[in-house]
């Protein structure tokens, strides 16, 4: 298995080629320590996985002009919660066009393109949802996994004016902020808006390599020397969310070993779901936003440490059993279960590989 990366030239893509030949060479050996994908995702998973997109179902709207989205007001009316439910949907191996979940994942289509501004900001223009760099950036990352199988006409070029806008942003240390223009930056934003662009780039959009270059740049400046991310240049704080958000960054630019990937997987390892530190190092209000990024993480480190996938998966898996409402939904108390539902159907549903995102 050759892996994408988000940085492209003659030089690197001829030392990557070299390496992934390697890293297909050792996943080939480590191939039988790697857990069975139905042992991971067991019977009581798949029932579990099915509630919950059945609970997405039932909540998306069918009608009206906000057709498609989760709510008429708060969070889940916006493009956030509207894209991730469609990625949810995507995990499951349903399309746009088939699966039985095609006719919901078209109508999460068709609304966020209705929300591309002329800008190429994509918000609500009504100043419901709660509009920001997040829903912009899992906007572009969910146009960029349905780009060439929408039947929507409007997907490849509302992407481009997306991520043309998204360039023309970038502040002058490589990273973005909450709004829509150049101004500091922090790590969590910026991350969402790297993963959104490696997706458009591998769905066949151009990406400026300077824009690539500077902003996987600010994320290597924002490493501690314990392998841990801050959340800005100048500091703050580190968090399970932040590291491995940065890692999966790293693993998007063709960085897959190293000191880096070493001390940062490490660290995220010592606040495994169910060790006793993890609540004090996830917090009730980034939540899922953490482990949506850690569950990346570990999937892309199977390669190298079979160990750490087959421990973590277990151990998330476990955890969100316990979070469970009787609906089949996952409550979350800032944003709504939409949003906590669409983000643990994802991370339950990564050993599937459905998503060109989310493979190693």
């Amino acid at each position: 298995m050759q892996r994408r990366s988000f940085i492209s030239s003659a030089a690197v893509a001829s030392s990557l080629f070299l390496g992934s030949l390697h890293r297909m060479s050792t996943k080939a050996c480590f191939a039988e320590e790697v857990t069975p994908v139905d042992v991971l995702v067991n019977k009581k998973t798949r029932s579990a996985i099915e509630k919950g997109l059945e609970y997405l179902k039932r909540k998306q709207l069918k009608n009206g002009k906000n057709k498609g989205a989760f709510g008429n007001s708060g969070y889940p009316s916006g493009v956030a919660v509207t894209s991730l439910a469609g990625l949810a949907f995507l995990c499951s191996g349903s399309t746009p066009v088939s699966g039985p979940y095609a006719k919901h994942i078209d109508a999460c289509v068709d609304f966020v393109v209705k929300h591309v501004r002329e800008t190429g900001y994509i918000a609500r223009s009504d100043g419901s949802g709660f509009s920001n760099m997040y829903g912009h950036g899992y906007a572009m990352l969910f146009l960029a996994q349905v780009c060439g199988m929408s039947s929507n006409k409007e997907v490849s070029t509302k992407l481009a004016e997306a991520i043309k806008m998204t360039c023309g942003i970038q502040n002058a240390q490589g990273g973005w902020r909450y709004q829509p223009r150049k101004a500091d930056a922090d790590l969590s934003i910026t991350i969402c808006q790297i993963m959104a662009m490696r997706a458009a780039r591998d769905s066949g959009m151009q990406v400026p390599d300077e824009v690539r270059t500077k902003c996987i740049e600010y994320v290597k400046k924002s490493q501690r020397a314990d392998g841990s991310f801050q959340y800005t240049l100048a500091g703050g704080r580190t968090s399970v969310a932040l590291t491995a958000a940065g890692v999966v960054s790293l693993y998007s630019a063709g960085i897959y070993e190293g000191d880096n990937i070493e001390k940062a997987l490490k660290w995220i390892m010592a606040r495994k779901p169910g060790k006793g530190v993890s609540s004090s190092q996830v917090s009730p209000m980034n939540y899922y936003y953490a482990h949506y990024y850690a569950v990346q993480a570990m999937w892309h480190a199977q390669i190298q440490h079979p160990e750490y996938w087959n421990e973590w998966y277990p151990a998330i898996r476990n955890e969100l059993f316990e979070k469970r409402s009787g609906d089949g939904s996952w409550p979350d108390g800032r944003v709504g279960p939409e949003f906590g539902t669409a983000m643990s159907c994802i991370i339950l549903q990564m050993p599937f590989n459905y998503l060109p995102i989310f493979s190693p």
